[in-house]
């Protein structure tokens, strides 16, 4: 299959256009612009708030005036990753995108397609002129990978519809209508760096080729968290050995992913190296075999590093410790059985970053029961302030409750089974959804979630298959047709 091959043509136009705009979380700025003259372009009217929201209206088609409005709504920043060895700037660059069978990925990047797909279906809808449907707002929020700010800025009144159809799913055939609330809660040790003990060497270890993946979609896939595993190999050998001073912790980059790689910078007594490397390959060794079904990529290295200034004895071990103990997966699974086993609450230790004077940590929870969103985050609180470390959660975002009765929901599925002859999954999800930020403010708003097969998002191997687009497409548009 080659690009031109890629159907429906006019979605994947689109979204090769979308990649060549510089989108990154909390600079979107050119994509906004891009957006507005777009929608003035093609003499829509089109309105950006003042967080950066764009809506674009269209008019019904003939016969349809009398509809209910529809809004279709996905979000146009993205989560910018890359392969350690690749030199791309995501400020300036475009995603280079190609196909890989019935994949279309991107290289040695993540490809954007978490949400640009689903804006690239809304601009495909806003420019045909052969689909029948009522009016429409399709609606871009800004900033929804690093907090949801752009739906959280949003005022009542700016949408005006009556359904809301998100475009921001991953499991074509799956069709969401309920979804976690979450916090992200930091932590802080400071420290004073001191001389290394007399006699020391310094090793420089680093683990990467992990799957990481989504913190919320994919924390119960059982993936290795490079930060746990890391703190697992510190707590052994700071307990197995005298004199071992960490100097430097660095993994992860978003609260939203689950860490792939990292690296920590030790001081140990030079009669010891020898031991703390065949520890390393004996530890590695153990976590292949522990992983080997869902990270079989691991790559361990360990090597001599450069004399450093380390981090006072006590932090350090404080550090290490509240690692070990710190909850790391899932907490609850849903008891809801409309919820099919969903999980319910989790923790995912996503980012540690050392600086001269400062360990700086940040974890997300997550939980489709708020009060034990609320349980979850001072569990992790408490682990980092028992450390000495201070700790605090942030505001953070709702759940977003499942409707017992939807005209929306119940037009979806008959759709759905009309189109594919069979019944589509309906079910909640464990990642955050700007559906739970609508709920609170557009209370009235009947809703659901759902878009083409998404893989290993917020990674360099988030792909996309293709065959899945269209199947999206063309039960967007009966369902437009028959609300």
């Amino acid at each position: 299959m080659n690009k031109s091959d890629l159907k429906p043509a006019s979605v994947f136009e689109q979204f090769a256009k979308i990649n060549q705009i510089p989108r990154p979380s909390k600079h979107e700025e050119k994509m906004i612009a891009y957006l507005r003259q777009w929608g003035e372009s093609h003499h829509l009217e089109t309105k950006v708030d003042e967080t950066g929201n764009v809506l674009i209206k269209k008019p019904a088609t003939p016969g349809y005036e009398q509809h209910k409005t529809v809004i279709l709504q996905s979000h146009m920043d993205m989560v910018c990753d890359k392969l350690v060895d690749v030199d791309f700037d995501f400020d300036k660059d475009a995603i280079q995108t190609y196909v890989d069978g019935d994949w279309l990925r991107a290289k040695g990047t993540t490809l954007g397609a978490d949400d640009g797909i689903g804006c690239a279906i809304e601009l495909a809808i806003l420019e045909a002129t052969d689909i029948e449907h009522g009016p429409l707002e399709c609606v871009f929020t800004r900033d929804e990978e690093t907090g949801l700010t752009g739906a959280e800025g949003m005022k009542p009144g700016f949408m005006t519809g009556d359904y809301l159809i998100n475009l921001d799913s991953e499991d074509e055939g799956e069709m969401f209508v309920s979804c976690a609330g979450g916090r992200n809660t930091q932590a802080k040790f400071t420290f004073k760096r001191e001389a290394a003990p007399e006699g020391s060497f310094f090793l420089k270890a680093q683990l990467k080729g992990l799957n990481g993946g989504h913190s919320g979609d994919d924390i119960n896939k059982k993936r290795a968290n490079a930060i746990k595993l890391l703190g697992r190999f510190l707590f052994q050998t700071m307990n197995r050995y005298n004199g071992v001073r960490l100097a430097q912790f660095h993994s992860g980059k978003l609260h939203n992913a689950i860490p792939r790689d990292g690296q920590f910078v030790i001081a140990v007594p030079n009669a010891l190296k020898e031991n703390v490397k065949a520890d390393w390959n004996i530890f590695a060794a153990q976590v292949e075999d522990e992983f080997h079904v869902t990270d079989t990529q691991m790559v361990w290295t360990m090597e001599s590093g450069e004399a450093e200034p380390v981090i006072e004895q006590q932090v350090a071990r404080n550090f290490v410790w509240a690692l070990q103990a710190v909850d790391n997966g899932i907490y609850a699974i849903c008891q809801d059985p409309e919820l099919n086993g969903m999980v319910e609450t989790s923790s995912n230790i996503a980012a540690i970053h050392s600086t001269e004077t400062e360990i700086n940590i940040l974890s997300s929870q997550r939980s489709n029961v708020m009060s034990n969103l609320d349980n979850m985050c001072a569990t992790i609180v408490a682990t980092f302030q028992l450390a000495g470390a201070e700790a605090c959660s942030s505001d953070g975002y709702p759940a977003w409750k499942m409707r017992a009765e939807s005209v929306l929901r119940d037009t979806v599925v008959d759709a759905y089974k009309e189109l594919f002859g069979k019944m589509p999954v309906v079910r909640g999800i464990h990642a955050g959804l700007e559906c739970g930020l609508f709920s609170e403010r557009y209370p009235h708003l009947d809703m659901i979630s759902f878009g083409p097969t998404l893989r290993d998002v917020h990674t360099p191997d988030e792909r996309l298959y293709i065959p899945t687009v269209q199947m999206v497409w063309d039960h967007l548009l009966l369902v437009l047709k028959r609300l």
